[in-house]
């Protein structure tokens, strides 16, 4: 009997009772490190969202913080009167997924052979994909390039310069390499498939996690960027939603009014139609984003393992 008491004290606890019980200081400042980090993320978003709905008077008073006074619409009723952001939206989203696909593409023709040791020169050809990587030719001559090629001013010149990812492509490689057995390809090859088959009905359906990494890698980089946009694109049909905010923010920077376009002045505060026009474009990819965080995660950690 004196036995089987004896076991029973010595039995693992596994109902995490014992790790609340060595709950330490060093826990409660992690603890608080992470809610600190929280909290600078989410209390700026709420009080641009609060602003965006806030009436003129309570935002010039400095009167919101992170509730809105003066519940209104109208910031969000001229945004989509004047129509300019909602074209800029859908020719983003447009943007956003033929870009995707494409370096998606291009990302998986590059990573996929060079992760087979079989490759002859292998290490030459990693090595003059991975340079641009490091080293690039600058603003003017890419222009002066683009303009021979007739892109500037096109859709195409936001999509095609930028498909080529020599970071995704290293990640992918990483992961083939890290996570794809030889032995399946070799019974493939056995059974008399070509490198095209054992790619498309072997390799891509077994590597959905890196697939969906470096979508969302390409996805939000694309979304976020407009540097190309403004360097290389005039007409007003070709702007991405992300440079007509930054003219937005810029505008009214410079004047007391904000404007959405040239066709329509907005008489709504500088402040309120920013914080408008910020949520008018943060909230598709705050919507998605959460659904596929995880997939940011377990990428970073595969591009840290040396392949």
């Amino acid at each position: 009997m004196a036995k089987f008491k004896k076991n029973q004290e010595n039995e693992v606890i596994t109902d995490g009772s014992r790790a609340i019980n060595k709950f330490r200081i060093s826990d409660a400042v992690m603890m608080a490190i992470v809610a600190i980090l929280c909290a600078t993320c989410v209390l700026p978003f709420l009080h641009l969202a609060a602003k965006s709905v806030s009436s003129d008077t309570a935002v010039l008073a400095k009167r919101v913080t992170l509730y809105p006074i003066g519940f209104t619409l109208e910031a969000y009723e001229s945004i989509f009167s004047d129509g300019s952001m909602v074209r800029s939206m859908g020719f983003s989203v447009m943007v956003t997924l033929i870009f995707t696909v494409l370096g998606m593409v291009v990302c998986t023709c590059a990573a996929y052979p060079l992760s087979k040791r079989r490759l002859k020169g292998r290490s030459f050809f990693t090595f003059i994909l991975m340079f641009p990587m490091y080293f690039g030719a600058g603003l003017i001559p890419s222009y002066l390039l683009f303009k021979q090629l007739n892109l500037l001013d096109t859709m195409w010149v936001l999509i095609l310069p930028l498909i080529y990812s020599p970071y995704n492509m290293l990640i992918m490689k990483t992961f083939f390499q890290s996570s794809i057995p030889d032995s399946l390809e070799e019974a493939a090859f056995l059974d008399g498939a070509s490198n095209f088959q054992i790619l498309f009905q072997v390799v891509l359906p077994l590597s959905k996690p890196i697939i969906a990494t470096l979508s969302l890698f390409y996805a939000v980089g694309r979304w976020n960027a407009y540097a190309d946009n403004k360097y290389y694109i005039r007409s007003e049909g070709l702007k991405m939603i992300q440079y007509k905010l930054s003219q937005l923010v810029s505008s009214a920077s410079e004047a007391q009014t904000a404007q959405l376009s040239e066709a329509q002045a907005v008489t709504s505060t500088p402040e309120v139609l920013q914080a408008a026009c910020i949520m008018f474009v943060t909230i598709p990819i705050i919507c998605i984003y959460p659904f596929v965080q995880k997939y940011f995660v377990k990428g970073v950690m595969v591009g840290a393992v040396k392949g």
